[in-house]
């Protein structure tokens, strides 16, 4: 072993552990035990540059046990990246500082995705190794050549979206995506033992990855393992076996060292164990060197990267795709498809607009891959023609992503997180409740991923309560920085793909229905969707009725309306396509959208939660209260209530 390969990884267990003990918090047991993996790895085999960790060809590294984040800060920092100082690391889990408790995607430079909810790490980085194989296929080995290296822990393979990723990876022969599993038997409440038994290697060699067992701590064996990871023709786990806190005394190897501070005895036993005399946050020079060496290794290859992206005929493009701009055309057989739409009035059902509207943006988009968990006919997300993302081309631009719902969304994240691609999927809305946690990574990301969910009411039938979506609506909504749109026609749906496929930070739901729906919107020009709600209809004498519906409900708050009018009440019908972006609008233009009519109806095929927002804690809500039931769409809507007769009769009884 090297003379300076100890110093570096100890400088690695030593930064970690000073970190946690000035924070009184955080874990400092997977670095001081995956230090040697990382060591070797970062020095010898990760390919980036510290100085650009932008760079588009860099190798990505994933730490998928993001409870681990001073593994990952301590690795930026000693490679050289500048803005992760000796500083961040003493203000570890601080507010303001730039190394928060787990790693967050673009709050610290290097940092290639959020992660700490275990397992979601690993599902991400198939995405990412989709993504680089994608790109590859498109702009050629000499713009996409690179790996993605990703660090898991016991947890993470727990997880039961760890099988959906590994198995999907598996399939499409993904064989620069390599996973180091710290095999450490620590889990919070003890030894895995107590709780797993599952012969990893076994599962992922089933899954149809190549499989090695090695010593976590042995320069000689990592080295050899991650050289043989780079030649094989599927993905591979490493099984590092380690101890950890490896270098504590007394705590090593057990689940103590896991989720705190040492506390000031056993971080000098540690010191003095490591033979490590310097001061917290102190590295020495026979460590720094070598390890801001290591930080410049890249340069050479990032700059005759940089060539040939230069003399590249795709130069512009791929500088387009990677920087997440839309070509300048994007839209232009959209906005013809929008004003026939607006003239010939169809009816069908929104995720038959949807897929009408992928017809028309998918060849003007090259960046869109779509894809769908097993629903593809149902979901309408296959653009005809279109040819598979498979292994052995990866230039296909639609993924059978299989009945994996939580895998594909985090996959998504990871097609995103790379970068020039706009991924979009499809299922039953419903099933977004298995989506869920990566919609939430994305949200808190601020990343550009589709969920296409169609299916959205009761109006999907036959099918009953348990693929009906009563609270996804609301619960979506409630969710932080995601747009949430249930479209009402072809126009609707069209505007909405335009303000999704627009929103760079921003990850979008498509809300759709299974059931024909009448036409509502006969004007173009102007987005309306883009204000989230906007008076679709006026009152033609005093309003003293507000409607409000989404999606398949509007229809219904139309023929509301007409038979208010007609008994001589004077109604006015808001289309609310969009929640989140109506709260965005100034607050004169939501007051008068709002209006201040004696009484305030909404209408939608879902819970009353939220719409309070609209019709206030004393208007009146035509929806569900419960679940839903077996049996054709119109009967449903009868059944529950969700007519224009009933909005009628619940209008007029308030005035």
């Amino acid at each position: 072993m090297p003379a300076p390969f100890p110093l570096m990884a100890n400088a690695i267990r030593m930064l970690a552990l000073d970190a946690v003990e000035q924070a009184n918090s955080g874990h400092p047991g997977m670095p001081m035990g995956m230090a040697d993996v990382a060591t070797v790895l970062w020095t010898k085999f990760l390919k980036y540059d510290a100085a650009h960790t932008d760079w588009a060809d860099r190798d990505r590294f994933v730490l998928s046990a993001g409870h681990g984040s001073m593994l990952l800060y301590s690795l930026l920092h000693l490679s050289g990246v500048k803005a992760v100082t000796m500083d961040s690391l003493r203000n570890f889990r601080q507010l303001g500082s730039n190394t928060p408790g787990h790693p967050e995607y673009g709050h610290t430079p290097g940092v290639e995705t959020t992660t700490g909810p275990l397992g979601q790490g690993l599902a991400m980085s198939v995405g990412v190794a989709m993504g680089e194989r994608h790109m590859a296929a498109r702009f050629g080995a000499d713009l996409v050549d690179h790996r993605t290296w990703v660090v898991a822990g016991d947890g993470c393979l727990m997880e039961g979206v760890s099988h959906e990723a590994i198995s999907l990876a598996g399939r499409l022969k993904l064989n620069k995506l390599t996973v180091l599993w710290d095999n450490n038997d620590i889990t919070i409440d003890g030894h895995v033992g107590i709780s797993d038994a599952t012969d990893q290697l076994a599962r992922f060699k089933a899954a149809g990855w190549a499989v090695k067992a090695i010593d976590g701590h042995d320069e000689g064996q990592i080295r050899r393992a991650l050289a043989w990871a780079t030649k094989q023709d599927r993905p591979s786990l490493i099984a590092c076996k380690t101890v950890i806190g490896q270098g504590a005394p007394t705590m090593a190897g057990t689940h103590d060292v896991h989720g705190k501070a040492l506390g000031k005895d056993e971080v000098a036993a540690t010191r003095k164990a490591l033979n490590w005399p310097w001061e917290p946050f102190v590295v020495p020079d026979e460590a720094l060197k070598p390890w801001r060496a290591a930080g410049k290794r890249g340069a050479k290859d990032r700059k005759a990267w940089q060539a040939r992206l230069d003399a590249s005929p795709h130069n512009a493009e791929f500088e387009r795709a990677m920087a997440g701009a839309l070509p300048a055309h994007a839209f232009a057989d959209l906005d013809a498809f929008i004003e026939k739409a607006a003239a010939e009035k169809p009816a069908a059902a929104t995720r038959q607009h949807s897929g009408a509207v992928l017809e028309k943006i998918f060849g003007q988009i090259p960046d869109l891959v779509g894809g769908s968990a097993d629903l593809t006919g149902s979901n309408n997300t296959y653009v005809k023609n279109t040819p598979i993302l498979d292994a052995p081309d990866y230039s296909g631009r639609y993924v059978n992503y299989g009945v994996r719902e939580f895998g594909m969304a985090a996959a998504m994240n990871g097609l995103a997180l790379h970068g020039g691609v706009i991924p979009y999927g499809g299922t039953f809305l419903e099933f977004t409740d298995y989506s869920r946690p990566a919609i939430r990574l994305a949200a808190l990301m601020g990343i550009r991923v589709i969920h296409v969910g169609t299916h959205d009411s009761i109006g999907l039938g036959e099918d009953g309560p348990t693929h009906q979506p009563v609270e996804h609506l609301a619960a979506l909504r409630a969710m932080p920085n995601l747009n949430v749109f249930r479209p009402a026609d072809a126009v609707e749906t069209a505007e909405c793909w335009k303000l999704a496929l627009g929103a760079e930070k921003t990850p979008s739901v498509m809300a759709l229905s299974r059931q024909k729906t009448a036409a509502v919107r006969f004007d173009h020009g102007e987005n309306r969707s883009a204000r989230g709600a906007y008076q679709l209809a006026a009152a033609s004498r005093p309003a003293q009725v507000t409607i409000f519906a989404t999606g398949t409900e509007v229809p219904i708050a139309l023929a509301a309306q007409e038979q208010l009018e007609a008994e001589g009440v004077g109604a006015r019908v808001v289309s609310v396509p969009c929640f989140e972006l109506f709260e965005a609008q100034p607050a004169d233009y939501q007051a008068a959208v709002i209006g201040e009519t004696e009484v305030r109806v909404a209408i939608e095929a879902g819970i009353k939660q939220g719409w309070e927002r609209f019709i206030g804690e004393a208007g009146v809500f035509v929806g569900m209260t419960g679940f839903g039931a077996s049996a054709p769409d119109k009967a449903l809507y009868a059944h529950f209530g969700i007519t224009a007769e009933a909005v009628v009769a619940a209008a007029k009884a308030k005035l």
